[in-house]
């Protein structure tokens, strides 16, 4: 497998003089794209969103290969909404996707690929590995992988009433950048570390997940698909700088079939949030009914429900070879 990297950038709305320069940038790689199939000659070219995917997608549309995007929010970006115009095909995770598409008829709902490793996780496996006792009730917490200051300091501001309950345990996931200060502030309130654990980052997720009874954590597309592939009771607190507010909607949709609770960053610091998130954890039924639907939600075969819409959008050549 080769690898042929590109130079593509963004723009700020603030700064109009952006657009010029990235759209000066994007042409070059657009041509650059351009002699590169023309030399590898692929049978297909996937673009999966942003401005990276503009100049290899444009090349694409130029040179008559076929394209096919994968959309994975609800609301697709600048860049897959401009390039489905010419797209054979869309996979996308939202139904609702469609709508804002050029050819919504070309949308094929395949949802988001999932790691192998998520999909693999085990739940006594999990609860094992992070020491949680039958009985007890794990809430698992994270805001992506650089963590999410918000989230990191209302938690610990409020842990020792999640806690409060027999039984209740909290994996905080805080990032690198931010979990020195939270474990910290969290020594400082002198909250059992050995029921509320600050780390930096997991390895491995898909078994955190698995071990958890009720998750805490943003609503982008990666997280959400992990969380409802496994299938888990969720709260989600949607980053409100979001492009077109995008996190909002995913989570929306969620809730809007009883597979999460929403609660806006802004209402983080509201005495409701963690009346909120401890009510839950005393819930059983609740929470069971929350995962069924969360899972009914997953699609944990939507890497391969995309590789087949790739292959039978793509040239004859590599249909027959599939």
């Amino acid at each position: 497998m080769s690898f042929f990297a590109l130079r593509a950038r963004g723009y700020d709305r603030a700064h109009p003089l952006t657009l010029l320069t990235a759209s000066l940038t994007i042409l070059a790689s657009t041509f650059r794209a351009i002699s590169l199939i023309r030399r590898e000659r692929p049978d297909v070219v996937v673009g999966f969103g942003g401005y990276v995917s503009l100049p290899v997608g444009l090349a694409a549309v130029l040179t008559r290969t076929p394209l096919v995007l994968h959309e994975q929010n609800s609301v697709p970006g600048l860049a897959n909404r401009v390039l489905s115009r010419w797209a054979r095909a869309v996979g996308v995770t939202y139904e609702r996707s469609a709508d804002s598409l050029r050819h919504p008829s070309r949308a094929v709902l395949t949802g988001n690929p999932v790691r192998a490793a998520v999909l693999e996780a085990d739940r006594a496996t999990g609860r094992l590995a992070f020491g949680i006792a039958p009985g007890e009730v794990l809430l698992l917490v994270f805001g992506g992988s650089r963590g999410a200051r918000h989230i990191n300091r209302v938690m610990v501001a409020n842990a020792s009433v999640l806690i409060a309950e027999e039984g209740a345990r909290v994996v905080h996931v805080a990032g690198h950048q931010e979990a020195g200060e939270t474990r910290a502030a969290l020594e400082s309130s002198g909250v059992d570390a050995g029921r509320y654990e600050v780390v930096d980052y997991l390895d491995d997720m898909g078994a955190a997940i698995a071990a958890a009874d009720l998750v805490l954590a943003r609503a982008g597309a990666t997280s959400i698909a992990e969380i409802t592939a496994i299938g888990r009771a969720a709260i989600y607190v949607p980053y409100p700088y979001a492009t077109d507010d995008h996190q909002t909607l995913n989570a929306r949709t969620l809730e809007s079939v009883g597979a999460g609770v929403v609660i806006p960053d802004a209402e983080l610091d509201e005495p409701e949030f963690p009346k909120a998130v401890r009510g839950l954890l005393q819930e059983e039924e609740r929470r069971a009914t929350m995962a069924a639907a969360s899972k009914a939600m997953g699609r944990p075969h939507a890497t391969d429900s995309l590789i087949d819409l790739v292959r039978g959008s793509a040239a004859p050549s590599l249909a027959k070879r599939s």
